[in-house]
């Protein structure tokens, strides 16, 4: 019999890429969980169960993963009861039978005190999983390529990157090639990744002057990286009306980046793909929708 594979998140950037890469495979029964089942994607022969509380509503959850056996758990948008969202999620996941998950977390989870706030939710949720029992492997990602067009805004049809992360670097990562180890994970089904927590990274490690150089290669516009302090940080981000929690995990992810706590770049990539990460040119290359709001 093919193992069920439930995939959380079916309907977003990443999980709709992984949806995708196992879409083909005929050893595997694929079921797509998503809050609503008219936004799921069309893939002949996956089933499609629609859990509306999402992670919120852990017995709605429970019941949509009742009979899968491996799960690709989404960690959830933003949100000031993340955490609790995920321990129900988490708890739904271990009441529905499911042997296996995989779930996505961040670099720097485990670490005992990270300067990137939002990955404490992290590093307690990877408690909350492995205090189940359960199979478990643990992908930390590093910050998403797709991140840095959206780092920068348009001033004086400039591209600017206004941050406090000093000459710090980040090792981005392309989500395709998330995608990609996702569901190598999720296909391997050895006892290989149990307890595994890889943190999955591009192939190379970036300033944000680097970044602001391939924004300006990519887009053909000009681009600058401008040095802020942490004061400065909170005084142009405040405005946006955005509660505190929310600007200090900004804030606090360029603290990181100053920190060096997102520059090392590992193998997980080619290791578990066979494929070469792929640059943060070679991904806005790819997608040029993700700085479509940089052409002014």
């Amino acid at each position: 019999m093919p193992r069920v594979i439930a995939v959380t998140g079916a309907t977003g950037a990443l999980g709709r890429r992984v949806v995708d890469r196992l879409a083909e495979r005929e050893d595997v029964r694929l079921r797509l969980v998503v809050r609503d089942a008219t936004r799921a994607p069309r893939v002949p022969g996956a089933e499609v169960v629609a859990a509306p509380g999402g992670y919120a509503d852990g017995a709605g959850l429970s019941a949509a993963l009742a009979g899968a056996d491996t799960v690709y758990l989404v960690s959830a948008g933003e949100a000031e009861d993340r955490l609790q969202q995920h321990r129900t999620a988490v708890r739904a996941v271990a009441e529905a039978g499911v042997q296996r998950v995989v779930y996505t977390s961040f670099v720097g989870a485990g670490r005992p005190d990270p300067t990137f706030t939002l990955v404490r939710d992290h590093t307690a949720t990877e408690e909350a999983v492995r205090a189940t029992g359960l199979r478990h492997t643990f992908l930390r990602h590093c910050m998403y390529a797709d991140f840095v067009p959206f780092f920068a805004t348009l001033e004086d049809g400039q591209a600017v990157i206004a941050a406090p992360a000093g000459d710090g670097r980040v090792a981005f990562v392309s989500r395709d090639d998330l995608a990609d180890v996702g569901a190598a994970a999720l296909l391997d089904d050895s006892p290989a990744l149990d307890g595994a927590a890889l943190e999955v990274t591009g192939p190379e490690a970036l300033t944000l002057d680097d970044a602001a150089a391939v924004l300006a290669e990519v887009t053909g516009r000009p681009a600058l990286y401008r040095r802020q302090t942490v004061e400065e940080a909170w005084a142009t981000r405040r405005p946006s009306g955005h509660p505190d929690w929310e600007v200090e995990g900004w804030v606090s992810s360029y603290r990181a980046i100053a920190a060096g706590e997102l520059a090392r770049v590992t193998d997980v990539v080619p290791t578990l793909t066979g494929h070469a990460a792929r640059t943060v040119t070679e991904h806005l290359r790819a997608h040029p929708e993700d700085w479509a709001h940089l052409r002014g």
